[in-house]
Parts: structure tokens; sequence; C-alpha cells
């Protein structure tokens, strides 16, 4: 008899063993000769040497299914362990399976596109007004990366232009200051990552959510940084944000210029830094129209009606000059 530690890696336990422990329960059952215990993400086996080697690559398996499509079934460890393999779950050009294995893709041909230059550029650009899936889908391409071990963390920031001096006023310490400014980003990773898996990642700081004071000094390698909400950033702040690249890492940045935060007199960094870097060599650029956007039917005929409104005001202070 021999013991053997195996480590379900980069997956959330609590989907891997199933409600109430029933996929476990079903893997005990299907290897009867052993003994087993699992434990957060170590299952503990003995038995004989060859049936605990079998039972630690049928559990990576497994494991490589549970992580792909964040999900487990009965079917899936019948199959898997019996030696059939199991059925593919329809992809239809999935970026990742979120929560509950909902397939999360790119639905228009401009989301496609930001896929696809992300995968070619370091440093892409994605720009377009409220709803066209940019911030979902820069967080959903660095979820895969993670996941596919092609960096080792994802650093996402907002510039919490809104907060300004007050900050101050508001309650708690600063986390709970500025996270209510952040929220559009832990809102996509918890459709995206297991609660239990993220809080460890949170935790290990493999995904790092901060304002984008917070990024000063720092060089950011081996790590997918996406940078939101970039209109209302300053022309120093995102030369600051440019410069962290490091080895190793891409960096998307999302903003509309249509909905700049800033004071009148402050020009918005990715406006200047668009035009700067126009030709560029590496650098990938995506523009979303009102026809990208993914949201409730009416936000385009709402965005639609407030560029009719902009079209008239300035039309009225041009007959008025």
């Amino acid at each position: 008899m021999i013991e053997r530690h195996v480590i379900i890696d980069n997956i959330d336990p609590v989907i891997f063993y199933g409600v109430n422990n029933c996929n476990i329960q079903l893997i005990r059952n299907l290897f009867p000769k052993l003994r087993m215990a699992a434990r957060g993400n170590v299952i503990k086996v003995i038995g004989e040497e060859e049936e605990t080697a079998f039972f630690e690559q049928k559990i990576k398996e497994l494991a490589d299914f549970c992580n792909h499509y964040n999900q487990l079934n009965e079917e899936v460890i019948i199959d898997t362990i019996k030696g059939t393999p199991p059925k593919e779950l329809k992809m239809d050009d999935a970026i990742i399976f979120g929560v509950n294995g909902k397939p999360i893709k790119a639905r228009t041909p401009n989301q496609q596109l930001l896929v696809k230059t992300f995968t070619e550029s370091d440093l892409t650009f994605a720009l377009g007004p409220a709803g066209t899936g940019k911030t979902y889908l820069a967080v959903a391409m660095a979820v895969r990366a993670l996941k596919n071990r092609e960096v080792r963390k994802i650093i996402l920031s907002r510039p919490a232009v809104e907060a300004g001096e007050k900050l101050g006023f508001l309650p708690g310490d600063m986390k709970d200051k500025i996270d209510p400014y952040l929220q559009p980003l832990y809102d996509a990773l918890e459709d995206m990552i297991p609660q239990t898996k993220l809080k460890e990642y949170m935790e290990t700081k493999v995904i790092q959510i901060a304002p984008l004071a917070f990024m000063r000094g720092r060089t950011l390698n081996d790590a997918i940084v996406v940078l939101d909400e970039a209109q209302n950033t300053t022309t120093h702040q995102i030369k600051m944000f440019l410069t962290r690249l490091g080895m190793g890492s891409k960096m998307i940045i999302t903003g509309d210029v249509t909905q700049i935060d800033l004071p009148r007199t402050t020009a918005s960094g990715l406006i200047q830094a668009l035009k700067i870097l126009r030709n560029v060599k590496g650098i990938g650029r995506v523009e979303f129209e009102k026809k990208d956007i993914v949201r409730h039917h009416l936000v385009q005929r709402i965005v639609e009606a407030y560029e009719r409104h902009d079209e008239e005001e300035r039309a009225h202070e041009q007959q008025g000059e």
C-alpha cells in the first residue's frame, strides 16, 4: 500500500467536488479498492501503486476539463474514468467558459476583431460607447491567459476621477473608499471565476484591482494589464501607465472619448496618446460603434438620442457665435 497526494490546481474545489461532495462520492464509488480523503485542493489516496497512479492520471484529466469548462458532471466523470473521451462542449468561439459553464464569446464583428488584435499585439486600444463589451471582453481575455498559464497575474485598473477629493468623506479605509469605482471590474471577474477561487486569487495577488494612482513606480512583468475608462486619465497619468509595460506582458486600454469626466480645463490623456502613438508599430486599435452595443436594446437608442442632443447643442452654439 502507498499513499499519494493528488493536487487539483488552478480550479475551484467546490466545482470539482460537486454539490454536497456528489462528484467526489461518485469517484469513490468508481475506485472501490482505494481509500481517499479530499480537503481543499488536495486529495489523499491510499492503495496499490498501480491503481493510485491510474487514479492520479484520471483526476488530472478531470481537473483539466473542469479548468477549461468551469463545470464537472456525472457523465464526464464516468466517461473519463472508463477511458471514453468526454463529449466536447460546444465552443462557438468561446473565449472562456464562465461560472456554471456559461460560454463567454465575441458577439459582434468588432468584438471578434478585438480578440484577434489582442492576440497579435502587446498593446491594444479598445474604443467606443458604453455597452459595447470593451471591458468585459478585456477581462475575459485576461482570465483566459491566466488559466492557460500564459501569464502569472492580472492587473486591472481605473482612474477614480469621479471620487476626486470626496474620498476623505467616504466611510472606511482606502479599499472601502475606492472599491465602488472599481466595481465593474469585480462584476466581470465574478462572472468568469468561481467565488472561492476568485477570493484566493485576490488574497494571493494573482489578480490585483487598483486605482490608477497605485500603478506609479511599478514594472508589470508576465501580466495582462487592463486600464478601463482611460478617457479619464490625464496626459501624465496615461504616459506613466503605458511605461509600466514589462517583459512577457500585454496591455488593453479601454475608453470612450465621448464620456470624459475630467475638468474642462484638463486634457484627456487617452485622446493625446491616440494621436502620439497612431503610427507606432505593434500597437493595435479597435473602434466600436453603436451597432456593437450588446446590452438592453434601449441602450443603443439612448446613446443615439444623446448624440442627436449633442449635435443640436453644437449647432446652437455655432449659430450664437
